[in-house]
């Protein structure tokens, strides 16, 4: 009987947190990516790293982090690389080490976990949420049309842009400023780096999410 109990709690839980996920945010399912690339045209410039990070809403209403996707990524052919790039992110693209894939393998790996969460929370399409999002999407979109791919599951033009909500919740638009703003650590050093900044970005995002709840803004009142 307590198993029983068990498992009806937590079956009742999870359709609660599904239930908030596909209203709260008009049936998308937010996902924080973020990119590293060789420089700032999407169209020409290498895509070198690329992370996503899903959230979920806990028992109580509260917007947390949930799962993390990385991929380094080797360079399509062609690919312009600026140095002054790689001297910002410290990535060397010839290195071993980085065990990197190619963009057809991290993006149909990307989308692929995307779609399940997306599936899961019961939403009809993944939004972008990223910090200066249309950087992220414009390099995600341009990738996804190299290789063909046919179920990105992003919205083609809708975003959620961390950089303007910080403006509103905490007068700064720079992502380290913010998160200290927000009392959430950011370590400088390990900054430019994707997952990294996928998941600080991540915490920014829930941290405005379940701020804008706290000061009565959701649910929407009368």
């Amino acid at each position: 009987m307590i198993e029983l109990a068990f498992i009806l709690l937590y079956g009742i839980r999870l359709v609660l947190q599904m239930s908030i996920m596909k209203t709260r945010f008009r049936g998308f399912y937010p996902v924080i990516v973020d990119v590293e690339t060789g420089g700032f045209n999407a169209k020409t410039d290498a895509l070198l790293e690329v992370a996503a990070v899903t959230v979920k809403f806990d028992e109580r209403g509260t917007l947390i982090l949930d799962k993390e996707i990385h991929y380094n990524v080797d360079p399509f052919e062609g690919a312009n690389i600026e140095a002054a790039a790689l001297e910002f992110t410290g990535i060397d693209p010839t290195n071993p080490l980085r065990y990197a894939v190619d963009e057809s393998t991290a993006l149909r790996g990307l989308f692929s976990e995307i779609r399940k969460g997306q599936k899961e929370a019961e939403c009809q399409r993944s939004v972008l949420v990223g910090h200066n999002a249309n950087f992220d999407a414009a390099f995600i979109n341009e990738a996804a049309s190299r290789i063909e791919a046919k179920r990105n599951p992003f919205h083609p033009f809708t975003n959620f842009d961390t950089a303007t909500l910080s403006a509103l919740a905490l007068g700064h638009t720079v992502l380290a400023k913010a998160c200290e703003l927000a009392k959430i650590k950011f370590d400088n050093n390990e900054a430019h780096s994707a997952l990294y900044d996928a998941r600080k970005t991540a915490e920014l995002f829930c941290h405005i999410v379940n701020r804008w709840k706290k000061l009565g803004g959701w649910p929407l009142g009368d």
